[in-house]
Parts: structure tokens; C-alpha cells; sequence
């Protein structure tokens, strides 16, 4: 281990006695009957979880956002916080070239005694891999390639009682199954030629596979019929970790595509954990979608939730209230009752400190697009000469709408120097469909103007427009389950900041995936543009993040 990864493992298990010994001194809080999911709201889909000793790790998918791999920690199961990504650094991965929703597919994290596991697929791009840390803060191994002569993905890793390491995936593609073989994770290669080990109940793209042992039996558990509303989950089990696999009576263990009028819907891609007390629970993914334009509609992505597993005398188990997920859900089960102090809601900008690990750019890590340094106490973006609408970097920096009803707000200094710099607030899904408020420049550059711009099935229109005063200016959407709406004022002066002057709003099923496809959610974060070689810089001063409801 280098210098800086034992100064960053020290940290993080000073920090974490710190808190220990702070919990210790003050008391628990009292645990509630219930929660409510999604535990990890806003897109954090295909989730996976691992236990070591009282701290439960999570990851997620990515795909084109670099920091990738986001690693959340928790004492409960329910709350989590952000700790790290295991995608940190250039040199680990660039996603250059990549349509949006490619790249970083579903990962499995695994927790083994002094050592983390990530697997994960990069599609597109280097395929199968797998990083490891000693702290799952990071920072994290360079990737380890697992190359196979055909295509397999959502691989996971099982470390069985006598040492072997078993790699399940899926393969095949859309009718395929669960592919199987040892690997030697201190070589970084597999032992075997992946087999064909279950194909499932019969849905489409069987994936996300995980194999789980409990008393002499194996378990396999995948998500089967598509990740959107006839996704579930199946089980079966085998005394063999090869199989052959009897299927669970009473699949899928998990669904709601027989429940339309769930909050829930798309329920799959599950993962088990174990408390110390022997308890179980489920984390997978499910969406919130809302009925708008004739149907439904969901834009944030897809969210983690929690479900409990109970283990019947059939040695079979069951999920949420048979079968379905209620909302909310009981915490007979859960560890002790532990939430984070919540976040401030202004995030302000230091030249000393690194920006935190919810921040992330797309493909690459945007070098020489941005800098805490070039004007301190500010974060300064350097236009592109690309938007946002071009697979590319672009001048963005952005992070996951966390709520359905959020509140996203900053204060940007800019000048263009030419009718097409522009700078501002984006709301991104993908290339073809985004919103922007945004400052522009006016011919030459000679005057500045507010504008509201919408990219809708690859067609840029301006909604609305305003002249904007000198002097820096406040941009801010309002999120909540139909619309966001966007305005704008003069920046605080003494006698405080003037009234928000609403430019326009812009339904959400406008920017859901039923409407531009793909795996991801909403961004919210900001962006820049130049027009020439002359790059234009925006210099923003601070980023408010307030949730405002579920």
C-alpha cells in the first residue's frame, strides 16, 4: 500500500472511531415502526450490497458518468451516505465515444475479510473487470479484466466456504441464462470456460445473477423480463454450486407487474445481506413513475429500495408481504436505527478542498474544463466547443436529482464574448433530450440575455427569453413529480436579493426514460459553452441541493 492509500484508509478509520465513540457517548435514536423506500432515492439502479462486521456497503450503476461506481455506506440498511467512488481517477477507465446509457453496467460489491470486490462490466469498452480496495472509501485498484471469447455481463462474485471464487453472469442476450465459472482473484483470471448453469423461468434477458449459500443449499437469484415494468425476480436452488437448479415454488419471489397502481413498479436486479443476528434483507431497484401524456412516465431513474426476506421451514424464502413490496415497510429486523446528519443545502466552492464525490462529468473527467484554483472561492467551468447535445465531454459537472420534489439553485458570473457562448443550468437525461436556463451572449457579444432552452428528440427550441441585467445572476429549477420550473434573479446586493422572475416550466414526462430511452435519470448541474476558440468562462459561486418532499 502507498503513502497516499494508507494516509486515506487512516483517515477514513479515524473518522469512523470518531463517530463510533461520538454514537457511543449520545443516545440512539429511537427505532420507528416502519420506513418508507426508496432508501437511495434518484437514480442509483442495479444495487448491490455487502456486510463487514456492523457496516453495510452499496454500489451502483453508471454508465457514462465518470466518478463512476459511487460507494455508500450504512449502519441500518436505510440511510446511506456517500463515501467514495471506485472510478476516481483518469487512468482507471475513459468512456470517449460512448452513446449515454453504455458503459458502466450492473456491479456486485463483496465484503471479505481485508479486502472489498467490485466486479462490474464496462460495455463497450474493456467488458468484464473487477477493482479492489482494503477501504471501500477508496481509492480503489486499476481494473482487473476478466476477457472471455463471447460477451457476458452483470457478473458477481461468491466466495464459498472452502476458498473458491465462483463468477456468475449473464450471457446469451436476450433469451440467454446464468453462465458460471472459478476464478482466482490473486491471478485476476478465470479458471474455467463460463457454463450454462440456469436459464431462468422463461423471461427475457435473465440477468443480474447472484449465487448465495445457506445451509447446505445454493441459491442463484436473478431479475428476469426486462428492466422496465415486467421486470422481477426469480430464485431456485441446487446442492451443487453447479446445479442442476430446482426453481422456488412461487416464482418470481418479487414483482409488481401484476400491480399497477404501486408507487413501485419495475421491481428486480435484488442482492442479499445478513445482519449479525441473523436477519435478511433484500436491496434491488424499482421506479416512481407518474401518469402524464396518456401513460406512465419515469424520469429520475431508477431507485434503490429495501425489502426484508424471511427464510420459511421449506428452507425457501420470501420477499416483502408475499411477494409484493407495501409501502412503508416494517423495521422488525433492521440493525439499530442510525441516519447521518443531513447535508447542508449551499455547497460552497474552496480552492483547498476536493469536490465532493457526487460530482461527476460525462465520459472523462472533463481535464482542463474546470478548476477550484483559476478564481478561488469559485468553481470555474471553460466552455466547450461542443453542448451538451454531442457524444463528447462537454463543459457539465453535474450530480443525481435525489427527490421527485427537489430545489437545485446557483449564482453564476458570466460574460459571453460572442452570440454563442452561453453558460447556466442544465437538466439532463441524454444527448436528445436535456433543458437548459441559461445566460447567453447577443450579437457580438454586446449584451446578455436569460433564456430557457429545451433539446426534445434532438431538436434544440428556445422557450423563452428575457434580458438579463449586468452583474452576476441566480439561476434555479424547481423539481416536483410534473414539472420543473426555472427562474432566475440579480444576485444578493445589500438590500438582498431581488424576486425570482419565472421564465418557464417544463413537464417531466418530457425528459423520462419512456420518452428518450436509456438507463439513466435526471442530472441537475451546470454547464458552459464557447462559440469560438476564445474559450468563456463561468464562474460559479455557489450550488444549492434542498430537498423539498419524497
Amino acid at each position: 500500500m502507498n503513502l497516499k492509500s494508507c494516509f486515506v484508509a487512516s483517515v477514513a478509520l479515524f473518522l469512523s472511531a470518531a463517530w463510533g465513540a461520538a454514537s457511543a457517548q449520545s443516545e440512539k435514536p429511537p427505532m420507528p415502526a416502519t420506513f418508507d423506500n426508496p432508501v437511495v432515492s434518484g437514480f442509483a439502479s442495479d444495487p448491490s450490497v455487502c456486510r463487514a462486521g456492523d457496516d453495510y456497503y452499496l454500489v451502483t450503476s453508471t454508465f457514462e458518468y465518470l466518478p463512476g461506481l459511487p460507494v455508500y455506506h450504512s449502519k441500518d440498511l436505510v440511510h446511506w451516505r456517500l463515501v467514495g467512488n471506485a472510478l476516481s481517477r483518469p487512468g482507471q477507465l475513459t468512456f470517449e465515444g460512448r452513446k449515454s446509457s453504455q458503459s458502466i453496467f450492473a456491479p456486485t460489491i463483496r465484503c471479505e475479510p481485508g479486502r472489498f470486490y467490485i466486479v462490474t462490466t464496462d460495455v463497450g469498452g474493456i467488458g468484464n473487470f473487477f477493482l479492489t480496495a482494503t477501504d471501500p472509501a477508496g481509492e480503489w485498484s486499476d481494473p482487473v479484466r476478466l476477457p472471455e471469447s463471447e460477451f457476458g455481463m452483470d457478473p458477481s462474485f461468491f466466495f464459498d466456504d472452502d476458498g473458491t471464487v465462483y463468477y456468475t453472469r449473464h450471457g446469451g442476450g436476450r433469451n440467454g441464462g446464468v453462465y458460471q465459472a472459478r476464478v482466482d482473484v490473486k491471478a485476476g483470471k478465470l479458471l474455467d470456460k463460463p457454463r450454462l448453469i440456469w436459464s431462468g423461468m422463461g423471461g427475457i434477458w435473465p440477468e443480474g445473477p447472484h449465487l448465495y449459500k445457506r445451509e447446505g443449499w445454493y441459491y442463484i437469484m436473478i431479475a428476469e423480463g426486462g428492466t422496465s415494468y415486467d421486470h422481477r425476480i426469480t430464485m431456485a436452488r441446487s446442492r451443487s454450486p453447479w446445479g442442476p437448479f430446482e426453481p422456488h415454488p412461487d416464482n418470481p419471489v418479487l414483482t409488481h407487474r401484476h400491480q399497477p397502481d404501486s408507487p413501485f413498479q419495475a421491481l428486480g436486479h435484488a442482492d442479499l445481506v445478513m445482519t449479525p443476528k441473523g436477519d435478511w434483507w433484500a436491496t434491488l431497484l424499482a421506479i416512481r413513475p407518474q401518469q402524464a401524456a396518456g401513460g406512465r412516465h419515469h424520469h429520475i431513474g431508477r431507485e434503490t429500495l429495501l425489502s426484508p426476506v424471511h427464510w420459511r421451514a421449506d428452507g425457501w424464502p420470501e420477499f416483502g408481504q408475499q411477494g409484493v413490496l407495501a409501502q412503508p415497510q416494517p423495521t422488525r429486523g433492521l440493525p439499530d436505527w442510525a441516519p447521518w446528519p443531513a447535508a447542508p443545502v449551499r455547497e460552497t466552492f474552496a480552492a483547498q478542498r476536493r469536490l465532493p464525490p457526487h460530482w461527476t462529468f460525462l465520459r472523462t473527467y472533463a481535464p482542463g474544463q474546470w478548476s477550484l484554483t483559476e478564481r478561488p472561492g469559485q468553481l470555474r467551468l471553460t466552455g466547450a466547443r461542443i453542448g451538451l447535445d454531442v457524444v463528447g465531454t462537454p463543459s457539465f459537472i453535474g450530480r443525481r436529482q435525489e427527490r421527485l420534489n427537489q430545489r437545485f439553485a446557483t449564482q453564476l458570473d458570466f460574460q459571453p464574448g460572442d452570440a454563442g457562448d452561453a453558460a447556466g443550468v442544465a437538466l439532463r437525461m441524454n444527448e436528445s433530450h436535456h433543458a437548459l436556463l441559461r445566460i447567453s451572449g447577443g450579437m457580438g457579444g454586446t449584451e446578455r440575455r436569460v433564456e430557457c432552452v429545451q433539446q426534445l428528440g434532438g431538436k434544440a427550441r428556445v422557450l423563452a427569453s428575457a434580458p438579463a441585467p449586468a452583474g452576476a445572476l441566480q439561476l434555479q429549477v424547481l423539481a416536483d413529480p410534473r414539472q420543473y420550473a426555472l427562474a432566475w434573479r440579480g444576485a444578493e446586493g445589500a438590500d438582498g436579493a431581488a424576486r425570482w422572475q419565472a421564465l418557464c416550466s417544463i413537464p417531466t414526462h418530457e425528459l423520462s426514460t419512456e420518452t428518450s430511452t436509456g438507463f439513466t435519470g435526471v442530472y441537475m448541474g451546470l454547464y458552459a459553452v464557447s462559440a469560438t476558440a476564445r474559450a468563456a468562462t463561468a464562474d460559479f459561486s455557489w450550488v444549492d441541493f434542498e430537498a423539498l418532499g419524497p
